[in-house]
């Protein structure tokens, strides 16, 4: 039987209080309100990756709780989580169709070639993974491999906003005073304002955008035309994916980050909830990697697990996996509103280019935390040089060519400390000690003499 048929049913037990498991459930009106407040979590996060790749931001919405369903199926209701948009895709996505950072992506057919080829390619991984386990995985892409990586992808990002995105004066001003916003909501905010920090800072930039330009004429004006023109439900705008082979090869390895973030989600959740979800570690990356090939195939981005919505698991300790039903159905029906994707699209440019710099930078600190939360041991020579090489190659955009196929900063830098690592990865031979400089001269002669 195929690994990904629900083959084994858990009873959905209903539970008032406490922490609830993931076969519980709370009383269905507390378990849609939750399911709201996980859409609400992953919403900032899965909206501004499309707007930064030039993507559709109502497809991305859309497959977000397409993909969640589908990760619910494969995964048979014991992984609680959402699929929402994946910041891994970024910098690849523009590479490959070297987007200008503003408006929708006239190269988006190439792109989602790519993101389904990652999604196959992940989706491979997820099969190997279910047959034989995660050890070798491990081995492959230890702490100092996945932290250099994932710090890379925000490093590589970061002239995006600050070259492409302020094109005025008063836009870098704006692009400062966005970032504080998101600071200060970080910072004097408690409970779910904090959490939303992104969503909420972006809103306040953009009322104070609105007063500056609009009121005052400091800038650009914000246009409102589309959002009152457009319809309240339709259809989105699906894209056809278009494949080729630079572009598939530039984007799959993005699989290889896909497995480091969901295999820590998996690690997450299990030290939260008590219970040991290793043996569903395949099946989550099954899930994933099909979800990743449907969105793609639709117009959308790469999606994976959201941290954000694990915080709100911690916060509140339902693990229920019938809350994450709820939100994808949410999310789909936001996901068929045009006047959704209007109110996004008028956001001021330099109000997403400073919510740009703070997750770009939250990105980067995340690939630092990975090393720090598995105290790497940055003495031992291997894994310094392999983070340095490492950082260097993606920060700097070091490009290799083979014939008309380039392969840029992050696959340079992905490839490359993995491949660092197997090599460097071997235990030398012990230096012999003179036996004048042994504590006991006796123990370096031989027992037999």
């Amino acid at each position: 039987m195929p690994v990904f048929v629900w083959t084994e049913r858990p009873p959905r037990v209903l539970a008032q209080g406490g922490v609830i498991a993931p076969h519980e459930r709370l009383p269905w009106p507390q378990t849609f309100a939750m399911g709201v407040q996980h859409v609400i979590a992953m919403f900032g996060a899965t909206v501004l990756a499309p707007i930064l790749m030039g993507f559709d931001p109502n497809i991305a919405i859309l497959m977000s709780g397409v993909g969640t369903l589908l990760f619910f199926i494969v995964t048979g209701g014991k992984v609680p989580s959402y699929l929402g948009s994946s910041f891994a895709f970024i910098g690849v996505v523009i590479a490959a169709t070297a987007y200008a950072g503003k408006g929708p992506n006239a190269n988006i057919g190439v792109a989602l070639g790519g993101i389904i080829a990652c999604g196959a390619l992940y989706t491979l991984i997820g099969v190997i993974v279910n047959a034989v386990g995660t050890n070798w995985i491990e081995r492959m892409m230890p702490p100092v491999v996945t932290g250099a990586v994932v710090a890379v992808i925000g490093l590589n990002l970061a002239s995006i906003p600050i070259k492409n995105m302020a094109a005025s004066n008063f836009d870098s001003w704006m692009q400062l005073v966005t970032f504080v916003c998101v600071g200060l909501v970080a910072v004097m905010t408690r409970g779910m304002i904090q959490r939303l920090l992104i969503l909420v800072g972006l809103l306040l930039a953009t009322g104070i955008y609105y007063v500056l330009a609009n009121v005052m004429g400091y800038g650009k004006p914000m246009s409102l035309a589309g959002v009152a023109s457009a319809d309240l439900f339709g259809l989105p705008a699906f894209t056809t994916p278009v494949f080729t082979g630079p572009a598939m090869l530039l984007i799959a390895p993005v699989a290889v980050i896909l497995v480091a973030e969901n295999l820590g989600h998996i690690k997450a959740v299990t030290a939260m909830t008590g219970r040991n979800l290793d043996k569903y570690m395949g099946r989550a990356f099954i899930g994933d990697g099909l979800a990743t090939m449907v969105s793609g195939a639709a117009g959308g981005t790469g999606v994976t697990t959201y941290a954000e919505n694990i915080g709100v698991m911690a916060a509140t300790k339902i693990y229920s996996t019938a809350v994450f039903v709820v939100a994808a159905f949410v999310a789909i029906v936001l996901g068929f509103s045009p006047k959704f994707g209007a109110v996004i699209q008028a956001i001021p440019l330099p109000v997403m280019g400073g919510v740009s710099i703070v997750v770009f930078g939250l990105i980067a600190v995340a690939g630092a935390k990975i090393w720090v939360d598995n105290r790497v041991n940055f003495s031992q020579n291997k894994n310094l040089i392999v983070a340095a090489v490492t950082l260097v190659l993606g920060t700097g955009d070091f490009t290799l060519k083979f014939g008309d196929f380039a392969l840029g900063g992050i696959g340079t830098a992905t490839f490359g400390a993995i491949l660092l690592y197997a090599l460097l990865n071997r235990e030398p031979r012990p230096e012999p000690v003179p036996p004048e400089e042994d504590e006991d001269p006796e123990a370096t002669r031989p027992l037999i003499r």
